[in-house]
């Protein structure tokens, strides 16, 4: 009997020996895609569902057709939230009571998602979704947060298989400092050809549902636009 890896057997000769390739893991037939849209400093009345004035039919038009729900926990601040949000769990028990800016020594307040804590995307991604994070992150210490890492609370070390969008609380809308993956890229265009981030970030999530529809139709995405 050879040794075992995974579920090879590796003998001392071939005919001794027994190849092993894993299945895939996919989830099963009809599972939904997931797209979670995340919107910094919009108040329960602005939208048009909830009976704000400015108009927001697709919105609207998303409520019509699904749920709306009017209870979530939040402290009113961009990290705490996005935190509760990605972990099911209550901000200060995750590493996330203020702004990922800050690190105050104690464990309720590391500027980072404690590792004992998993998220929506490494869940999901363990359930053979693909993962994907467009957008702003901000749940990652300030001091982490650049070109030279380190990188380990960046979005591809917490479960999302690709990143694009700006890494701190906010950027410059028409020279944003941007992401992909765990490297700074330029800008793809200039404010007097049109750019502004908010249409990129969105061009970019279009971009990466396309591709996978593409290449691997069967395969359900976790989408995380924020």
């Amino acid at each position: 009997m050879g040794d075992t890896t995974d579920g090879a057997v590796i003998g001392r000769t071939t005919s001794e020996s027994t190849p092993w390739w894993p299945d895939p893991v996919l989830p099963g037939e009809g599972t939904p895609n997931i797209i979670v849209v995340l919107l910094d400093d919009t108040g329960f009345a602005h939208l048009g569902c909830y009976g704000g004035l400015i108009d927001t039919p697709n919105f609207d038009r998303l409520a019509e057709r699904g749920l709306r729900y009017t209870n979530f926990h939040t402290t009113a601040l961009c990290s705490p939230t996005r935190a509760c949000l990605l972990t099911g769990r209550n901000h200060h028990s995750v590493g996330m009571r203020a702004l990922a800016n800050f690190d105050t020594g104690y464990p309720n307040m590391r500027g980072r998602i404690a590792r004992s804590a998993g998220t929506m995307a490494e869940m999901l991604g363990g359930e053979g979704f693909a993962t994907w994070a467009v957008g702003k992150w901000h749940l990652t210490p300030m001091r982490e947060a650049s070109a030279v890492g380190p990188f380990g609370d960046w979005p591809l070390q917490r479960g999302f298989d690709r990143y694009y969008g700006f890494m701190q609380g906010e950027t410059d809308q028409f020279h944003p400092e941007l992401y992909e993956d765990n490297r700074l890229v330029d800008v793809p265009r200039t404010p007097e050809e049109g750019y502004h981030v908010s249409e990129d970030l969105v061009d970019h999530a279009i971009d990466l549902v396309r591709t996978q529809h593409t290449m691997v139709p069967e395969r359900p995405f976790f989408l995380y636009l924020a």
